[in-house]
């Protein structure tokens, strides 16, 4: 009979960029500040696209980016190895921008977009459109509706919708970044595209 090895730790499988990463983030905290640096150089264009399209602000969106890395810095301590480097950093950057978000709608009605609750009724009776919001986002003709309708949305709605269907993360990434279940990030992006289409519906709407 063959003996069989109980105990043995699960090793976790990562990519190679993965790896890399969680390279340089163990010289980081080694005090390793060109390995920080690398890993800035690797991820900043792409924060600072999401810091953009949550504070539609370039001037905020490039002190969220900035705070979340140094705040990133500060923090590599609380970083755990079984996690993505990025997921962990985009999800300082959302909290960055939606800071920079609140301050400036200061005195307006404001929600973290960790606090959104689940329940409730999705919006019905939405007209239907061509092309999807995701599309439209990608044409100049419509981009300026698209971002006016980004902005009535929750922070909880805008930060499923801005990862998942601008930035393209999976449903499971956008669900880690969030710190949500699979369920909970699927309703929260199903209600943010049905409210996404009744904003957009009044651009579509066929003449009586």
């Amino acid at each position: 009979m063959e003996a069989v090895t109980i105990g043995r730790p699960v090793q976790i499988s990562r990519t190679n960029a993965e790896q890399d990463d969680l390279s340089l983030v163990n010289a980081s905290r080694n005090g390793d500040a060109a390995a920080f640096s690398e890993l800035v150089k690797r991820y900043d264009r792409k924060v600072l696209r999401i810091a953009i399209k949550v504070t539609q602000n370039i001037g905020d969106a490039e002190e969220a980016v900035q705070e979340a890395f140094f705040k990133a810095y500060q923090r590599l301590g609380q970083f755990r190895e079984h996690a993505k480097f990025s997921t962990w950093l985009v999800r300082i950057v959302l909290n960055e921008s939606f800071m920079k978000l609140r301050k400036s709608q200061a005195g307006a009605r404001f929600v973290n977009y960790e606090g959104e609750s689940d329940s409730g009724a999705l919006p019905l009776d939405v007209t239907d459109w061509r092309p999807s919001p995701e599309t439209l986002y990608c044409s100049s003709e419509f981009r300026e509706i698209l971002i006016s309708s980004l902005q009535k949305l929750t922070p909880a709605l805008k930060a499923v919708f801005v990862l998942r269907d601008i930035e393209e993360y999976s449903l499971a990434e956008t669900a880690e970044i969030l710190n949500l279940t699979s369920t909970s990030a699927r309703t929260r992006l199903s209600r943010a595209r049905l409210k996404i289409r009744e904003e957009l519906s009044k651009y579509f709407k066929k003449p009586e």
